[in-house]
């Protein structure tokens, strides 16, 4: 761990709109030694898998003069609504400030170029760490606690934060898992012979024969160029498919009217059970599991006991949903020396 030289003094976080707080200045210390910027997307899940840290180190430093400040970069447009964004901070319980910085200013003004990235601030204004992804906690940690002492702290500072998950261990070795899969036609990889047809409704054939790092449409949908929404008539099914090497399993989806649309979740044409759910999917009774959409953002589809590979299939038969991405969670290879040394969980 090496911190940079006093080379790049942090520029100010100016954003639309501020919650928790009022806007905070870099410039204006009045008692903080160091600020914690962390750039962030609720809808990410390697930003959430990262958050536990980041609160963590707020709760043990802040009487140090630590300060952290979330700035939420949105990825997709609905995240530009201050009541969607004020809603996700109460649901996972982030009480330190947060500005939106929908047209990624503050992003481009630090050069950031991923979510998440954290970059820690010294006591005289100058951006002195940055780190991107997930992992490195500890060495992040370190490169906190320098800041403080070198910014005049002379007591007994705390013990780092133990790893919280296996994957989090310095140094630990881990599988590939299939990559983010978006599915607009702006960034998307559809595997259906029909392809894309911008922003029109195409009616899709799924043939069952999938190959890896592809979706598989079938029946009515339309392509955007951030998602695919399901224009099937009332009554009419629609369905998502691909198959995946992982762990766990997560979507990005919304209602476009913000009514409750139900979603069943496959997994091998199988329904998830108690074993392999993840914390959003219901399980109505044996032979069926389903998420609930009405509200934009992150759901938690499966959880498998381990890195294992699997098809998923979303089955919907409400138009107006809409999928924007596929996300997936490696795991740690067991009894193999450590070896990795890169971040991994960069969107």
């Amino acid at each position: 761990m090496e911190l940079q030289p006093k080379h790049i003094q942090a520029p100010q976080i100016l954003g639309d709109f501020w919650f928790n707080s009022e806007p905070v200045s870099i410039r204006d210390r009045q008692g903080i030694n160091v600020f914690l910027i962390d750039f962030w997307d609720y809808s990410c899940i390697n930003c959430l898998r990262t958050l536990p840290y980041i609160k963590d180190w707020q709760r043990k430093y802040q009487d140090f003069g630590l300060a952290v400040v979330g700035v939420h970069t949105p990825e997709y447009k609905f995240s530009h609504s201050p009541d969607v964004i004020q809603r996700a901070l109460k649901n996972l319980g982030i009480e330190y400030p947060v500005v939106s910085d929908n047209e990624a200013i503050v992003w481009s003004a630090y050069g950031v170029r991923f979510w998440p990235t954290r970059v820690l601030v010294d006591v005289d204004g100058y951006v002195r760490f940055m780190q991107h992804g997930e992992t490195g906690y500890h060495e992040f940690e370190r490169a906190t606690q320098q800041l403080l002492v070198e910014a005049g702290y002379r007591g007994e500072l705390p013990d780092l934060t133990k790893p919280m998950r296996d994957t989090d261990e310095p140094g630990a070795a881990l599988y590939q898992s299939t990559r983010e899969m978006h599915l607009g036609y702006l960034k998307g990889t559809i595997g259906n012979p029909e392809g894309f047809s911008i922003e029109s409704t195409v009616e899709y054939s799924d043939q069952g024969m999938h190959l890896p790092e592809r979706f598989y449409a079938n029946g009515k949908w339309m392509s955007e160029k951030d998602f695919i929404c399901f224009k099937g008539l009332a009554g009419d099914q629609g369905t998502i498919a691909l198959k995946y090497e992982a762990r766990e399993v997560n979507a990005i989806i919304n209602s476009k009217d913000g009514s409750r649309i139900e979603v069943t979740v496959t997994q091998d044409e199988k329904p998830l059970t108690d074993r392999n759910a993840g914390l959003d999917v219901v399980l109505m009774n044996p032979e069926k599991s389903v998420i609930n959409v009405d509200t934009p953002g992150l759901y938690r589809l499966v959880k498998n006991p381990d890195f294992q590979s699997h098809s998923l299939k979303l089955t919907v038969k409400n138009p107006g949903i809409e999928i924007y991405a596929f996300s997936f969670v490696t795991a740690a290879i067991r009894d193999v020396v450590p070896s990795r040394t890169e971040p991994f969980g960069l969107n």
